[in-house]
């Protein structure tokens, strides 16, 4: 049987990671954080319906995954060993990037990551939604795009070609807009959404789910009646009563 994927979540601190999934959760995690910044490993649980929800008229092909396990990173300087331990036990991941700040040191720090530890991943450039002039309309993220403005239509492409162009200056890596991309195992697959409205999320999920399933099948294959194997991500101390320390772990 399958088991569900491990997706890491990672990029600089305050451009849209927990957002991103609270869109997904249909949940409001970061209005708990201090300051809205995520202090401490997370993970969720992200079952069919939900992937079915989200991503509505979009699912054409069939969902063969349970389901997706999503582990949601910091992104302050201060928790680049939660980064590098999230990074090296995905499957896969989504790297989220502010559209219109572009890389910043702890995104540049994740990709790293990920290139070290041959993990593949996908791009959501998120905060579309403030591009001067960007109306929100219905439809698909393309849709939505060539229905908008033509100089706010300049505006987005000259941002993604920025990230384009730093993808390959920085890192040697080739990308595109994932609409645009013709070989997903040699580009970077690039998905502008707003976390914040919800648009592209559909898309991200997509993308993310095709990767999986069209080269990743084999890695997530499992037998129930094996031994298991765990990794801890974070280990917390907590004083008991009795003065005796317990241990709770973020898995």
């Amino acid at each position: 049987m399958l088991r569900k994927p491990i997706v890491t979540v990672v990029g600089h601190v305050d451009h849209g990671k927990t957002t991103l999934l609270d869109s997904i959760r249909q949940t409001t995690v970061t209005e708990g954080e201090a300051g809205k910044i995520t202090q401490a490993i997370g993970a969720s649980i992200i079952p069919v319906e939900t992937i079915q929800r989200v991503c509505g008229n979009l699912m054409k092909e069939e969902l063969k995954l349970p389901g997706l396990l999503f582990i949601d990173t910091p992104g302050h300087a201060a928790f680049s060993t939660l980064r590098k331990r999230g990074g090296s036990l995905a499957d896969i991941a989504i790297v989220v990037v502010d559209l219109n700040e572009g890389f910043m040191p702890q995104t540049e720090e994740a990709i790293d990551i990920l290139k070290k530890s041959k993990t593949p991943f996908l791009i959501a450039a998120n905060k579309m939604d403030l591009i001067q002039g960007w109306e929100k309309k219905e439809g698909t993220i393309l849709t939505e795009i060539n229905s908008q403005h033509p100089k706010v239509q300049q505006q987005l492409e000259t941002k993604m070609y920025e990230l384009v162009g730093k993808l390959h200056e920085k890192f040697e890596l080739n990308a595109d807009r994932f609409d645009r991309v013709q070989d997903y195992t040699s580009q970077i697959a690039i998905v502008p959404i707003s976390a914040f409205t919800q648009e592209g999320l559909p898309e991200v999920l997509m993308v993310l789910i095709g990767l999986v399933q069209k080269y990743l099948e084999k890695c997530l294959e499992c037998d129930v009646t094996g031994n298991a194997k765990g990794t801890i991500l974070e280990v917390k101390e907590q004083k008991g009563a009795r003065d005796s320390g317990q241990l709770g772990l973020w898995r």
